[in-house]
């Protein structure tokens, strides 16, 4: 064991100690500690440290300097004043501070038990030679660099990982880790000096998900889980765990003046071993000219390196788009991700609006309106008919200007299952989802609702199964998950998955609601209220509440709840209201807000074959008359 200062290296055990309290440091960062404080008091070139620790694999030097970022982070150094890692110019890099060789702790130490967590940070290379910070509308070339790069991260990791793969969900947890095929992309640092480029680099990211999506065999992690890593500093070990993975592509932008860096690289999760990396740095001028450069280096490279010069090379799609479109879609799409209130929602849309006024014939921006659209009329934020029709009329144009965007086609999906009832048609447009974008974790989340509202139980758990798999981290896909394995009477295995949401978002509406059900179901109604009173949503409380005191035998509470989401949500809450009546007993008026609930468009009434709650109206002639209405099937 090595000390320097109030550090201890502990090499044997690849823990890093500082006055007795383990020091959180990524793998590859601590070899490159250990690789220095080995050979503290001399300069040590670039060459030599990647050819020690990266042997007989080509690393962009850019990497290095990156982990030498992380260590002086790590220590708290300063490249101006080192007072451990001192740059020598032109030739390398010296540790400066006095080291000691001490003995490594027995069995008996006091200090803490060593863990296999460590954190990584996405700070990328030192910074490139200064330049004022350039305005964020100045460049139309800047933006059409941006623009470029897009697909060349797609294509190099699409080489680097496309083999045989079949996604199988692991019981309640999280999906074992694959061990070539699974990959998540993790949110792109904003380097930029004002750092007011976040919705360039998310884009980025999330435009990566979008194309590695399309390769078949590839399992891709989920937008929202992967993006759960933002600022994190996580070890990438924690990283494949959580989110099943055994691949991680991560990077950073950065712009100054007419410069551009973009850094990325692809790692193992499990040792840290480095794939590919590669620095995109350059002058900004006859721009697809260096798109095509980068393209065909990155294939051949990757060619060679991981495939043995026998796999496919994969050509790039053009992208020719107004950069002004393409900069508000991105500002668009960054605020439909974030879209918890209405205010991210209108901005989402405002800035769809501003694309397609620029570039009426861009296909992604009329698919994110699509996307708007159907947020804005489920959420009850305008007319339900009239946001609907906007919904599909958008989405239908982005097909037809791009016969191959799958976003479109899920987002007509998901019109006609929400409000058109075209069970059909939703298939059809799920089937070709699932084709351009196997990997798509929104495809089986969007199948398996379709799957519920036709009454196959058993397959809708499947699909949101698989979804959770490619999602794990997303506390709405737990929920789901959790509410049609209570439909389905598998209790224990719900309440995991609720129990789940709820660890992911302690203030996530609907959980409380459930697992009340849940208990109510296994006769255990004054547990029962007790989550119900804990319910976030308002009329999903007077629901449930509402239904409880029933069964506790209090009729005048009961009432007085109902009483109370009537005069609140009679205009958006028909279904829940039959759904009281028809629990209670009273199929008269359960079947009158049906009827009410049919013609709102009640997007809960789809469910009407699987819901527990309205059991007791199976036996009614007008049951089957209303599934009819539905074009659902009807059991002989």
């Amino acid at each position: 064991m090595k000390s320097f200062k109030a550090f201890r290296l502990d090499t044997a055990n690849h823990i890093l100690w500082r006055d007795g309290d383990r020091v959180s440091i990524a793998p590859k960062s601590f070899d490159v500690l250990a690789y220095m404080v080995e050979h503290a008091g001399r300069v040590v070139s670039q060459d030599e440290i990647l050819e020690a620790l990266w042997p007989e694999t080509y690393v962009n030097p850019e990497v290095l300097r990156k982990y030498i970022l992380e260590v002086r982070k790590t220590l708290g150094d300063r490249a101006e004043s080192p007072e451990f890692i001192e740059t020598v110019p032109k030739r390398g890099y010296r540790f400066v501070a006095p080291v000691t060789a001490v003995p490594v702790p027995d069995e008996h130490t006091t200090e803490p038990t060593p863990s296999l967590l460590s954190n990584v940070t996405q700070e990328t290379a030192e910074p490139l030679t200064a330049a004022p910070p350039e305005p964020e509308h100045s460049s139309r070339k800047r933006l059409l660099w941006k623009l470029a790069l897009i697909p060349v991260f797609a294509v190099l990791v699409a080489v680097a990982l496309v083999r045989r793969f079949e996604p199988r969900a692991n019981g309640r947890n999280i999906p074992p880790v694959n061990t070539d095929t699974s990959i998540a992309v993790l949110p792109f640092a904003d380097m930029s000096p004002a750092k007011d480029d976040e919705y360039f680099s998310d884009g980025l990211a999330e435009q990566l998900i979008n194309d590695l999506a399309k390769v078949s065999g590839v399992r891709v992690a989920g937008r929202s889980s992967s993006f759960q890593f933002r600022d994190k500093n996580e070890d990438l070990r924690d990283v494949g765990r959580k989110l099943g993975v055994a691949n991680v592509l991560e990077g950073s932008v950065r712009r100054q003046g007419n410069h551009v860096r973009i850094t990325a690289e692809l790692v193992k999760t499990h040792d840290g071993f480095q794939l590919w990396s590669q620095t995109y740095d350059r002058e900004i001028n006859d721009i697809f000219a260096v798109q095509d450069e980068i393209a065909l280096a990155t294939t051949e490279a990757l060619q060679v390196k991981l495939l043995g010069g026998n796999g496919q090379l994969v050509t790039p799609a053009p992208r020719s788009v107004n950069p002004d479109a393409y900069q508000a879609y991105l500002q668009g799409n960054y605020f439909l991700g974030r879209g918890a209130g209405k205010e991210d929602i209108d901005k989402a849309l405002a800035y769809a609006d501003t694309a397609i006024k620029l570039d009426e014939g861009y296909a992604p921006a009329w698919a994110l309106r699509a996307s708007v659209q159907n947020m804005i009329a489920e959420d009850g934020l305008t007319n339900v008919t009239e946001g609907f029709r906007k919904a599909r009329d958008d989405a239908e144009r982005a097909i037809a200007l791009d016969p191959a965007s799958a976003s479109a086609y899920l987002a007509l999906a998901r019109t006609q299952i929400y409000h058109d009832w075209d069970w059909d048609t939703a298939d059809t447009c799920l089937t070709k989802a699932a084709a351009l974008a196997p990997g798509s974790a929104e495809v089986p989340r969007m199948r398996s609702y379709l799957s519920r509202a036709l009454g196959h139980l058993d397959e809708a758990v499947q699909l949101d199964e698989r979804s959770v798999a490619l999602d794990p981290l997303r506390a709405n896909a737990r929920l789901s998950l959790g509410f049609l394995l209570y439909m389905a009477g598998r209790y224990d295995e719900a309440q995991a998955e609720l129990y789940k949401a709820l660890e992911l978002n302690p203030q996530g509406a609907f959980v409380h609601a459930d697992l009340g059900k849940i208990l109510m179901a296994e006769g255990k109604p004054q547990e029962a209220l007790a989550e119900f009173e804990k319910e976030s949503s308002d009329w999903e409380k007077l629901t449930d509440l509402a239904l409880v005191y029933h069964t506790l035998g209090r009729e005048h509470d009961s009432n007085a709840a109902l009483s109370e989401l009537i005069a609140k949500n009679d205009s958006d809450s028909a279904y829940q209201i039959a759904e009281v009546y028809a629990f209670r007993g009273e199929s008269d008026k359960s079947f009158e807000w049906l009827a009410r609930a049919y013609k709102q468009r009640d997007s809960g009434l789809p469910d009407i074959k699987v819901d527990p709650l309205m059991k007791n109206l199976h036996r009614d002639p007008r049951y089957r008359e209303l599934l009819t209405k539905l074009r659902l099937p009807v059991a002989e």
